[in-house]
């Protein structure tokens, strides 16, 4: 869940990255970026949630 969320959200990145003007490479490594700080956000969130 938290993999397709963050997709999700790379995704959105990607677009909006494209729509601002950003060359292909460029919205690439938005969305990347994005990807890994969802990813890592919703990780940390289900490890306190489990303690």
């Amino acid at each position: 869940m938290a993999v397709l969320f963050s997709t999700i959200v790379a995704a959105v990145a990607f677009g909006l990255a494209r729509w601002d003007g950003a060359t292909v490479p460029a919205a690439l490594t938005r969305s990347g970026i994005a990807f890994a700080a969802a990813l890592t956000l919703c990780l940390a969130i289900l490890s306190t949630a489990e303690q």
